[in-house]
């Protein structure tokens, strides 16, 4: 019953992670820990069953609007699988309420990364409507030199942490590293990202399904609410400028971090 109250956070969690390609997934363990009345460590493991869903639904829509990159997207993702099982490994030996305190830290980083990313980014156009027929367009040349090849694996393997370590998609990392490293425009980045989102959940999900750790009362509500607002949010994107959006999850980043850094910290002592 908790776990359905607490459910709404769900559709908020959705709504981000199709409209701005990641970013929702970082709220997902906050809500499952102090709503639906996880563990740290359960709640990362819901957090990827919920990101890798969520994910994997929300990039049909991009998919179908050419905004998706299959070749470098699977690339990039492979290229965090060393990632992802180390930051499971840590998860596993990781005290909870350091666990949470090193999570607010990251919420804080992730706020400061959208926060530059809104700022220095130029008013958009809306992107393509979904339902829209593609314009034709010439998919970006991948760049394949050693100093890029270098910034993919880097940049991969550290998402691969995030995702395993703190149960989360790793976005904000995503998004202006398939920008800066690959050349991708900002909409073909958030696409892309859906991808990435999903291969590291699933590698990270996969070394934690033995142990049997996934409460499914609290996955099945979190999971349909989720998919439900990825779906608003993927047609938010294609329909308005993602940058009102961000600016209020900027601010609400920062209150739930600093929430949980009170909570955990007091738990500390």
């Amino acid at each position: 019953m908790r776990a359905l109250l607490a459910s709404p956070l769900g559709l908020l969690i959705g709504v981000s992670l199709g409209a701005l390609g990641g970013g929702g997934s970082i709220l997902a363990v906050p809500a499952l820990v102090y709503a639906a009345g996880q563990s740290p460590k359960h709640a990362t493991t819901t957090s990827l069953v919920l990101v890798a869903l969520t994910a994997l639904i929300g990039m049909v829509p991009h998919w179908r609007a050419g905004r998706v990159r299959f070749v470098a997207g699977a690339i990039f993702g492979l290229a965090g699988i060393g990632g992802s099982l180390l930051g499971s490994h840590w998860n596993k030996a990781a005290d909870p309420d350091v666990l949470l305190l090193a999570f607010s830290g990251l919420m804080l980083v992730a706020a400061f990364a959208m926060w530059r990313r809104v700022r220095n980014t130029p008013q958009a156009a809306p992107l393509r409507s979904v339902g829209a027929a593609a314009a034709p367009a010439t998919a970006p040349k991948l760049r394949i030199d050693p100093w890029t090849g270098v910034k993919v694996v880097v940049a991969g393997t550290i998402v691969g942490l995030l995702t395993g370590f703190f149960g989360v998609g790793g976005g904000f990392v995503i998004v202006p590293a398939l920008v800066l490293a690959l050349g991708f425009t900002m909409a073909e980045a958030v696409g892309t990202s859906l991808l990435v989102i999903t291969i590291n959940s699933v590698v990270a999900l996969s070394t934690r399904l033995q142990a049997g750790s996934i409460e499914w009362g609290t996955v099945i509500p979190f999971t349909v609410a989720s998919m439900i607002g990825v779906v608003i949010g993927s047609r938010l994107a294609s329909k308005h400028d993602s940058s009102s959006l961000q600016r209020w999850f900027v601010g609400l980043l920062v209150v739930v971090a600093f929430y949980t850094a009170i909570r955990s910290g007091l738990a500390l002592r």
